[in-house]
């Protein structure tokens, strides 16, 4: 009935494997976990005594997308519920809210995302702020805009669903969930958000969270920068179009030479500007041939 796929990058999931089994069980239904860890430098135990969780391992670095693909071709049943391996469910009934879902005519649903109040060290100051401010969003906030919060850490889908629209080729690039919401967009799958969120537990420290951005932007001016209405999923390339309309990529590009180090300086303070990263990435996207 329910297939939970786990791809899993130098990350201990025991912890979450536990706890969503422990969920499973108490629903009663036939279900299976398994865990892809994508030839991790850092080998958690996979030695398990758990009733229907797998432990597989990718010989070597596949990356995240071929990763996802393997786990979804690899599980039994078409409900499939994608989970990063740095999770932790908010609440005790999360995998019986998604059995409910499962329950009606679904074909993608979003539980969300949630970050602990607590805040961290300021060296992961960014990538908290960020989630905090631009992914924990209530369901009625994102079903207003669907295809512009579709987060691969935590959405129940369907196999076929999923294997039709996931980016196929072997790329290990950050920012392809954009690539994989157009898709959706574009094929007129029903996607539902819903109140059912998990922790987001693992923060990149503030560099690496930032160099991620930069390259979320590569990939999205090499896929999608020319595709029909992409401007109604993503916001960054919805406003470069408008630059680029009125022919004034150019004059940003100059001006963002001049102000980068501006902007770097305002995002990497101690309470960063996202207003400052957004500008930031925008000069970027102007930027780059």
């Amino acid at each position: 009935m329910l297939s939970i796929l786990i791809p899993t990058y130098n990350y201990n999931v025991n912890a979450l494997v536990k706890d969503l089994h422990d969920m499973a069980v108490l629903e009663n239904i036939a279900f299976e976990i398994i865990v892809l860890d994508d030839a991790s430098a850092n080998v958690f135990s996979s030695e398990t005594t758990l009733e229907n969780v797998t432990y597989l391992r990718n010989e070597k670095n596949l990356g995240r997308t071929l990763t996802r693909k393997k786990l979804a071709e690899t599980a039994v049943y078409e409900n499939i519920l994608f989970l990063d391996a740095d999770v932790i469910p908010v609440s005790n009934d999360f995998i019986a809210k998604h059995v409910l879902e499962m329950k009606k005519d679904f074909q993608v649903v979003l539980g969300g995302y949630a970050y602990e109040k607590t805040k961290p060290e300021r060296k992961n100051i960014l990538r908290y702020k960020y989630g905090k401010e631009r992914e924990e969003r209530s369901a009625s906030i994102r079903n207003l805009n669907p295809y512009g919060f579709i987060f691969s850490g935590n959405i129940l889908i369907k196999k076929r669903i999923f294997l039709e629209n996931n980016y196929s080729d072997a790329l290990n690039l950050y920012g392809m969930d954009i690539f994989f919401a157009y898709k959706l967009y574009t094929n007129n799958v029903k996607v539902n958000h819903i109140d059912n969120p998990i922790y987001h537990l693992g923060l990149e420290a503030n560099e690496v969270f930032f160099k991620k951005c930069l390259e979320s932007v590569i990939s999205r001016k090499q896929f999608l920068e020319n595709e029909e209405g992409i401007e109604k999923v993503n916001g960054l390339l919805r406003h470069y179009k408008k630059l680029k309309k009125y022919r004034l990529t150019g004059l940003v590009s100059i001006g963002f030479k001049i102000t980068g180090p501006f902007l770097k300086k305002m995002i990497f303070k101690k309470d960063p500007s996202l207003f400052c990263l957004d500008i930031y990435r925008l000069g970027y996207i102007c930027a780059i041939k």
